[in-house]
């Protein structure tokens, strides 16, 4: 069973008041009796201006609808990777995981896509058909769209994006700590864990490692690598982290790339290479004659 139930009204167009309510009120109910037993989470998901195609009615009142509302969460935004963005925040303060979608047809591909982008393998996704059962229904019916093609992939991506480009710093201020010892001719430093958007606790908000067994997606821990290479001056696109093994195998750029490695090193210009650290010490190594640096992961498990 779920332990969180998303509604996606996004593409609601009301047709008639009465049949319109009577609809999403048979649905509403239907969610909470199936649901109501393990769900921790109810949640509608819907554009801004939710109308009807007569006399601009909204969604407010009758036949009971208000106060079964109030039992919903309502995530209403023009934005579909702003809207499911909140609903994934809601889901993780509840350190939820299992989550139903119940979803029109002709929209499921697209809602998976956007799942795809902005949730891990952390989550259990299930998807049901929003069930029409009224002339005149709560949505057209339509036929299920079953692939995303190239352009629609690349406007969702750019969508998230933008999004995302648009949240504010969390915990402070992004902060790069330099060394004297190393001279201007390579950019360098140690990020700290304030500056960036992801706002899992334990992730500490300037996450710069993406994880299918982490809740912050892939494109979380890509805007937070932008505004870090923004601040410091390096091509975001020409970026490499260790691929940690907690062994001794080093990647010397040139030539073939291990599967994992504890430390890089380098001599090519343009390129950015990281180790990250947690409880295990990050070391940066930088040769001024040679023009070559080198970063290592330092630690060992026991």
């Amino acid at each position: 069973m779920a332990e969180a139930v998303l509604i996606d009204l996004f593409g609601l167009k009301l047709n008639s008041q009465k049949n319109c309510h009577q609809t999403l009120l048979k649905t509403l109910n239907a969610v909470r009796y199936h649901h109501g037993a393990k769900a921790k989470f109810f949640c509608i998901m819907c554009c801004s201006n939710i109308s009807c195609d007569h006399d601009n009615c909204e969604l407010e009142t009758g036949n009971g609808l208000s106060a079964l509302l109030r039992e919903f969460e309502t995530v209403s935004n023009p934005s579909m990777a702003a809207s499911l963005y909140i609903i994934k925040q809601k889901v993780d303060e509840k350190n939820l995981s299992s989550i139903k979608v119940i979803v029109p047809v002709h929209r499921k591909t697209l809602m998976k896509a956007f799942i795809d982008q902005l949730f891990t393998d952390v989550y259990n996704f299930e998807f049901e058909d929003l069930q029409m059962t009224l002339k005149g229904g709560l949505l057209k019916q339509s036929t299920e769209v079953n692939i995303i093609t190239a352009q629609e992939l690349e406007a969702i991506q750019n969508e998230i994006e933008t999004y995302l480009r648009s949240l504010p710093a969390l915990k402070g201020e992004l902060t790069i700590i330099t060394s004297p010892l190393i001279p201007d001719t390579f950019i360098h430093g140690f990020t700290t864990r304030t500056g960036g958007i992801s706002y899992i606790p334990t992730l500490s908000s300037f996450n710069l490692f993406s994880s299918s067994k982490r809740r912050d997606p892939k494109a979380v821990v890509q805007e937070n690598l932008r505004r870090l290479g923004k601040a410091a001056g390096f091509n975001a696109n020409k970026f490499y982290q260790i691929k940690t093994d907690h062994a001794n195998d080093v990647w010397i750029m040139g030539r073939k790339e291990p599967e994992s490695y504890d430390g890089i090193t380098t001599n090519q210009r343009g390129v950015t290479i990281a180790a990250l650290g947690a409880d295990c010490i990050p070391i940066v190594f930088a040769d001024p004659v040679k023009k070559a640096c080198g970063v290592a992961h330092s630690g060992k498990c026991t």
